[in-house]
This record gives C-alpha cells, sequence and structure tokens, in this order.
C-alpha cells in the first residue's frame, strides 16, 4: 500500500450511478425466459390456526394454471430455514419449515405456491384455492406468551426459546456496595426495513448437467447457495447464485426465506423457468420484521457518578419462527447493553419469545438501536436523579482511550472488545458543531407555541469479522477486473473496491477496468455483506490480492531483466527494471493467472461517535419536529468521503423514521393493519432536511491493515435514544417519560395527557 494514496480518500463520484440514472440496471424483476412460469403465493390469513384442508383443484382448473405446491407436496419432510448466525441446539424446533405444513403461526406464512403462464393468471388463481384453517388462539404479547396457556409449538413446551446472557464482573455485588440505584422500563416497538426493490428470484434447472441458477441472490450469496444445494440434495458447485443490481438491503434483503426453496424447487420440479417477485403488500407482511423488544434496566453508581454495575432483563420479540438471523439482535443486546461506557460488571439477560407475528431479524443496527435506546434514555434519566450534567456524567462514564482495548460483556463463548478510539474526541465535537451551550438555554421553553429539547447520546458500532476473498484478474490491456465475494445492496461497492484496487496496484480509476460482485462464480467462497463488513474485509482482502499480483508482476519481470524481484519497480502500470527498461503491466496478462487474496480475523472493529438533536413538540398535537441533527463518527479510514456522508445521512433518516413514523401495528386477533404505505409511514426528503454528519479518521484500527471500522450502522444506532431525551427535555415541565418507542403524534399526545392527570 502506498504511504500517500490518489484515491483512497478522494471524493469520487459513485461509478454505479450513471448506470442507474440511465435505468440501464439490470434488477430481477427486468429478466424473463422463454416458457416462464410466473409464482405467486397463497399467504394464510390467519395468525395462528391448524390446517384442516386445501383443496387446490379449482384452481389448477383455471385458464393459463400450471401447478399448485403445497406442504402435502414435500411432506413428511418439509425443509427448515436454519439460522445463519447466532445458532443454540435449542432453537432448532422453532425454524420456520419453507411452506406450512398442518399448521401456520403468522399472518401471511406461505401455505401454497401457484405457477402459472401469467402473474395474473396465477393470482387469479389463488382465489380458486379453497383453505380451511382452524383457528387458535393468536399469542401477541409478552405476558400471554411467557404463561404458556397456548403454546406456538406444543411439542417444546414453552414459548421462549432460550435466554441469552451477557456477563461482565460482579455485578450483583456492585449493586450490594452502591451508593445509588435506579430501575426503570422501556420499550421499542416493531418496525424494520423497506427497500426500494422488493425481494424476487428467477430459477432455471438444467436437467442435462444437474445444475440450478438463481438469479437474484444478496447479501449472503454463498450461504445461500450451500443452504439451498442441501435442500435440492445437490452439490455446491452445482448451484450458481447470481447477484443483480439491488434496490437496497439494510439487513432483511438476501436472507434464506421459503420462496428461496420453493421457488428453485419448483423450477426443478417442472422443468421450466420459474420467476417469483414480491408484491410491497407482500414485502410489509412477510419480509423479516424487527426491533421489537422491552428491557428492565437497572444502573448503580458510587458518590461521583461513577457507573459500577449495569443489570438488565429484556424480552426480544422474535415472531412466530427463528430464521436465519432472528436470535442475532437478542444476543447484540446482551452484548452492547453498555455501549461506550466503562462499566465493569455487567449482567444483561436477554429471553427470546415467539409471537404469531412475521418472524424477526437483522436491521441495520440490530440490537444495538434497541440496546441504546434503553441506555442512553436510562442515563439521562440517571443523571437527573444525581443533579449531574448530563454530558458530564456521560463523559466522566466513558471508556477512556486508555482502557483500549475494552471489552465487552461475554455471551457464551463469545467474548468481544473495542479496538481502539478517544470517545471524548466525537463527544467534544459534537457539541462544538451542535453549538450545545447555546441551545441548552432552550431546552424546555415554550416558543411560538412549541417546547424546545436538546439531548446528545453516545455509541459504539461493531463490525467486520470473519473472513472475505477476493479475486484480481489482470486484463490484456492492462487493465485490473476485482471479483468480490461481498454484495452490492446500494452502499457503494463498485465505487469503493476500484478506488482501493487503483491504490493498492498503482493504478488509475479508469485502469479498474470494473468491480464484479456477490456472484458464487466470482470466488472461491465468500461471506457477504452484512454487519458494516464490505470495507474492513472485502477491502483487506483485496489488498491481500494486490500484494500477491504486484509479486507475480515483479516475479516475471525479474526473469525478463535478469534481476531480483526485488530490484523490479511497478510504476504507473509498468515494470521497471534496473537499467531503467520496462514492460507493461499488459505484457504479463497472458502469463499471470488470476490471483486470489483473503483476509480473515476473530476480531471486530468499532467505530464510535456522538450525535445531538434539537426538537420542538407541539403540546396540543403531540407533533415532533427535528429542528437540527449533528451526528459525528469516527470511522478509523475513510475510503470515500462522498459515499460515507449518503450512508450516514441515509441511517440516520431511517432511524428518525422509524423513531417517529413507522410501526407495524397488530390487531387482537394477529392482523397487521399496516399493511400498506397508507398505513406504515415512511420518511420523505423534506421531513428531515437539516442533518449535519462530520466523519473523522482519528484512530484507525488496530486489527486490519486498512485501519478502517465499519460505518454502515453508525447513523442510526443512537437515533432512538437521542430523539426520546430531546423530547423528555422539551416536555420537562409536564413531567413526560418517553419510555416506549414508537414517539408518534397520538402517543406523545396521551403521554402529555397522562402526565396531566397525574400532576392534577
Amino acid at each position: 500500500m502506498k504511504e500517500k494514496n490518489t484515491l483512497i480518500g478522494s471524493h469520487v463520484e459513485r461509478l454505479e450511478d450513471l448506470r442507474f440514472l440511465r435505468g440501464k440496471g439490470i434488477f430481477v424483476g427486468d429478466l424473463t425466459r422463454p416458457d416462464l412460469l410466473h409464482a405467486v403465493v397463497l399467504r394464510s390469513p390467519v395468525a395462528h390456526g391448524r390446517i384442516r384442508r386445501i383443496d387446490v383443484s379449482r384452481a389448477l382448473a383455471m385458464p393459463g394454471v400450471h401447478a399448485v405446491v403445497t406442504g402435502e407436496d414435500l411432506a413428511p419432510a418439509v425443509p427448515k430455514i436454519a439460522l445463519r448466525l447466532d445458532p443454540l441446539p435449542e432453537f432448532k424446533v422453532f425454524e420456520q419449515p419453507v411452506i406450512a405444513h398442518r399448521k401456520v403461526r403468522y399472518v401471511g406464512e406461505p401455505v401454497a405456491l401457484v405457477l402459472a403462464d401469467t402473474q395474473s393468471h396465477a393470482e387469479d388463481a389463488l382465489e380458486g384455492i379453497e383453505l380451511d384453517i382452524e383457528a387458535l388462539p393468536a399469542v401477541l404479547e409478552s405476558d400471554v406468551a411467557l404463561k404458556g396457556d397456548v403454546l406456538l409449538f406444543e411439542e417444546n413446551g414453552t414459548n421462549a426459546p432460550a435466554t441469552i446472557s451477557g456477563i461482565k464482573g460482579d455485578a450483583d455485588a456492585a449493586f450490594a456496595t452502591a451508593f445509588y440505584t435506579r430501575k426503570d422500563r422501556f420499550r421499542v416497538h416493531r418496525h424494520s426495513a423497506v427497500p426500494m426493490e422488493t425481494r424476487g428470484l428467477l430459477a432455471e434447472w438444467d436437467a442435462a448437467e444437474g445444475h440450478m441458477t438463481v438469479y437474484g441472490a444478496a447479501k449472503v450469496p454463498f450461504h445461500n447457495r450451500a443452504a439451498l444445494a442441501a435442500h435440492l440434495g445437490l452439490p455446491d458447485d452445482k448451484v450458481l447464485m447470481v447477484e443483480n443490481d439491488v434496490g437496497g438491503g439494510f439487513g432483511t434483503r438476501g436472507e434464506f426465506y421459503p420462496e428461496d426453496f420453493l421457488v428453485p424447487y419448483s423450477a426443478r420440479r417442472f422443468g421450466r423457468p420459474v420467476k417469483w417477485v414480491e408484491d410491497r403488500r407482500e414485502n410489509l407482511l412477510a419480509t423479516n420484521h424487527a426491533r421489537e423488544s422491552e428491557c428492565e434496566i437497572e444502573i448503580a453508581c458510587d458518590k461521583s457518578g461513577v457507573i459500577i454495575g449495569l443489570r438488565a432483563r429484556s424480552i426480544a420479540h422474535v415472531g412466530a419462527y427463528l430464521r436465519t438471523t432472528g436470535s442475532t439482535p437478542a444476543r447484540n443486546i446482551a452484548q452492547v447493553i453498555t455501549g461506550p461506557y466503562r462499566i465493569e460488571n455487567v449482567r444483561s439477560d436477554v429471553t427470546l419469545l415467539v409471537t404469531n407475528k412475521t418472524p424477526s431479524g437483522t436491521y441495520r443496527g440490530p440490537g444495538r438501536f434497541e440496546a441504546d435506546f434503553f441506555r442512553e434514555r436510562m442515563l439521562d434519566l440517571v443523571a437527573a436523579d444525581l443533579k449531574m450534567d448530563r454530558v458530564e456524567f456521560r463523559r466522566r462514564n466513558l471508556v477512556r482511550e486508555s482502557d483500549m482495548p475494552w471489552a465487552m460483556p461475554t455471551v457464551g463463548k463469545n467474548s468481544s472488545e473495542t479496538d481502539s478510539g478517544d470517545y471524548t474526541i466525537t463527544l467534544d465535537r459534537c457539541l462544538a458543531d451542535f453549538e450545545w451551550e447555546k441551545k441548552a438555554a432552550l431546552q424546555g421553553r415554550l416558543v411560538d407555541g412549541v417546547y424546545h429539547g436538546i439531548a446528545v447520546g453516545c455509541y459504539v458500532e461493531g463490525a467486520g469479522s470473519g473472513k472475505e476473498s477476493v479475486r484480481l484478474r489482470l486484463e490484456e490491456d492492462g487493465g485490473v477486473s476485482v471479483f468480490t465475494g461481498s454484495s452490492a445492496i446500494g452502499q457503494g461497492t463498485e465505487t469503493v473496491y476500484a478506488q482501493m484496487a487503483g491504490d493498492a496496484l498503482g493504478l488509475p480509476l479508469e485502469s479498474i477496468r470494473g468491480v464484479y460482485h456477490g456472484s458464487t462464480n466470482y470466488v472461491r467462497d465468500g461471506v457477504g455483506s452484512f454487519s458494516s463488513r464490505s470495507i474492513v474485509m472485502g477491502g483487506s482482502a483485496l489488498f491481500d490480492a494486490a500484494d500477491k499480483l504486484k509479486a507475480e508482476i515483479a516475479r516475471q519481470a525479474g526473469e525478463r531483466f535478469g534481476c531480483a524481484p526485488g530490484e523490479v519497480l511497478l510504476v504507473d502500470g509498468r515494470a521497471v527494471g534496473p537499467g531503467g527498461k520496462s514492460f507493461g503491466f499488459a505484457d504479463f496478462a497472458k502469463s499471470i493467472a488470476p490471483v486470489d487474496g483473503s483476509f480473515s480475523t476473530p476480531k471486530r472493529t468499532y467505530s464510535y461517535g456522538a450525535h445531538a438533536a434539537h426538537v420542538t413538540v407541539d403540546a396540543s398535537t403531540g407533533a415532533v419536529k427535528v429542528l437540527s441533527y449533528v451526528a459525528v463518527e469516527d470511522v478509523g479510514r475513510i475510503i470515500n468521503p462522498h459515499a460515507l456522508h449518503g450512508q450516514c445521512v441515509g441511517a440516520i433518516v431511517q432511524g428518525l423514521g422509524g423513531v417517529l413514523l413507522e410501526q407495524f401495528v397488530y390487531d387482537d386477533s394477529g392482523q397487521m393493519v399496516a399493511g400498506s404505505l397508507a398505513d406504515y409511514l415512511l420518511p420523505t426528503a423534506s421531513d428531515f432536511p437539516h442533518i449535519k454528519v462530520v466523519a473523522l479518521e482519528m484512530k484507525p484500527s488496530p486489527v486490519n491493515p486498512l485501519g478502517a471500522k465499519g460505518a454502515g450502522e453508525g447513523g442510526i444506532i443512537p437515533v432512538g435514544g437521542v430523539i426520546s431525551n430531546a423530547v423528555a427535555s422539551a416536555l420537562a415541565t409536564f413531567g413526560v417519560t418517553p419510555n416506549e418507542l414508537p414517539l408518534s403524534p397520538a402517543r406523545v399526545w396521551a403521554m402529555i395527557q397522562t402526565a396531566k392527570r397525574q400532576a392534577a
């Protein structure tokens, strides 16, 4: 790697954007094939019930209908969707079958797949399927689920698959000797990501070759290839997952869902290509939900306001099944409940709970968003009790640079520690850019009919561990093509990988012929894009591949020059010998095979930062308006400031949407009543215009050669805590305690009325 680079750190415009802006992106919805069958899913209209009968005879007789697949076609061994992350043996019974058989457990669960010559014929055929389900009581809330009178999985005898614990030191001993303690309860509502492009697949079976090709892969194509191959009884190399352009991911897109089996299975069974694309209602109803959790948290302090202990008992609502990443948010709550604070004694127990709602999984900052809300809301309450300035209280308890690496609570055998950082740098910069002292005079004041409030919060963002692979191919014109196991889900992979490749090889950007990502035929193995790992892991693998390619060019050039490889200089795409003679990289293209690089590490990187918000609240309506929002994060090393800024702002807007607008609401029978974008409100471009993001690279990570840290999720993690504390600040004269999200106008208005009644 060059000491002084020209591409890394530069504001390079995103290379992929021109293709998208011209309408030349190729998404799975754009694909078609001769003799194509269109698939449509019949989903359960009942939240909890026993399947008595599925009669498909009338549907099969309808025009254009080719077949209908039900659970009986796969019985008795209906495949199940295994956990990809954080599996435990006790989770097996709670895994989701790829199609309902004998029982349904949430509204939206697949019960049949219709295959027809056109989409409209397939949709019409749904009306012809006679579905008889014996309804059972729906289990929706934690008190009912824990009581256990109604069980989703009778054979297991409980609705609580497991309790995950994060432990450090001796929390009970700390509380026994504490000068001060406080306990409170908090709750985060159910919401999730809503990518612009809904999920879709196109599967083709080559019977002669015994080979399956699936288009529409995203996020983790190599894992999904292995899962599908196992279900179909095929070797991994007989399944190709192709990643097309992807219109957003945010954790929910690209996991293995029931359709990821049903569509390829149908293509093989019926010998024709099969395509399925979900509509927006299906997307809201069936794609992973997230966030729903509740927590009782206790904090213990000494006389000086130093936190000496933390105890937390949380419930993570995982929905009807544990699928792919369903346990990861709970694990994260257990491990990151302390955030960036120097708390020596911790016990955080998180009980997973199944209910008759859509299964949950990871959504940008999984578990971290929830834990940050619980903790940061609590810190403001504790600071008020101790009559301490809330900024000073945080500053006093932040992990110090001299403490690095700082161990997080251990979850089972899973330990993690921060890598580097000075957490006061981002806090001080955030306060300065926010003009905290100036705005502090406004908090709680009624100005022009609205109440003003400000708040600040700190956080850490864990990212990047495991392994990743990259392949570099020297082209005949001397350029280089990059192939990576990382996926592109909108984060600018093609641009930042081209920047890194250019600097790693000493080539201009135009010499990087292309960045090819995600598909399983590009590299031997890959892991994918999640947990803010693409730059940290894939970028480090790229530099490994670049070093190998440069070494091979130098070796072959040395043979031609009659000198040692170390005497060869690689400059501007040329190999220069001791006598000044040179060869261009193109001269070696035919003699150098593609070069593979990899990077692996068990250690995570930890970005860190602080956010501050200024809000107003209209007490007559409960409406919350964000006047200004400032975010500062140290990401170790910045590859592309332009792309990073977009990631941070986008994440903040998602967080604000989740706190103020979005919520999946269910009625008492388990029907979701927010099944369209008229009911599930998303932020628009004009909702939150005053957001300022500052990215720093003060403390590079020591655990990877780039020094980079993940930065895709930090923008969303602290939003819930910061906004709720700002609303509490604004409504301090009412005594409002916003300990439950969302902070919609109706909820905030109700909290104000409750506080007024209590005061009276």
